[in-house]
């Protein structure tokens, strides 16, 4: 589970992951040349937004994916914050590892909007940081709970998202 800045955050996920994932993504990302079809390659999961059945249907199915040993990021805001605050977190990611019994790696992604802000084509020179955080589990939640694994969640988030102290003897 990921906030989400900018459109690099993609690729800056696909070079820190340490194991072979699936990511779910919106479906309009298809329409784009060449990245879309890089995206339906690799296996991404693309949700049709528009259509709430048909999102939930390919949800379902995504938890099986997972049970199977598959691991799927989630981008918890569900689209980019344009000026870096975390928004609002969905719920679908949280049910997902809810259903499939799985813990929640939360994961802070930092940097993407300076390298490439929401609504540029003009990428800058810059670092963007994935930071892996301590996984949360998901054995103590329920769909009724899901609330405070969200909490859960976006905290370790919010707190990944801090740049380090620097430490001095």
């Amino acid at each position: 589970m990921a906030n989400h800045e900018s459109l690099f955050d993609i690729p800056a996920l696909v070079l820190a992951m340490p194991s072979d994932f699936r990511m779910v993504a919106k479906r309009e990302l298809l329409l784009i040349p060449i990245f879309g079809w890089a995206l339906w390659l690799a296996g991404f999961i693309f949700i049709d937004r528009s259509d709430r059945e048909k999102a939930i249907r390919k949800l379902d199915r995504t938890v099986g994916l997972i049970r199977r040993g598959r691991s799927v990021v989630v981008f918890a805001e569900g689209t980019r914050s344009a000026d870096g605050r975390l928004l609002p977190f969905k719920k679908g990611g949280f049910v997902l590892a809810l259903q499939a019994g799985v813990p929640i790696v939360p994961v802070a992604i930092r940097g993407g909007r300076e390298v490439l802000p929401k609504g540029s084509l003009r990428a800058r020179p810059g670092t963007i940081e994935v930071v892996f955080r301590t996984p949360v589990p998901t054995t103590t939640y329920s769909l009724h709970s899901k609330e405070a694994l969200i909490a859960a969640v976006r905290e370790r988030i919010v707190a990944g998202l801090k740049p380090p102290r620097a430490e001095f003897n």
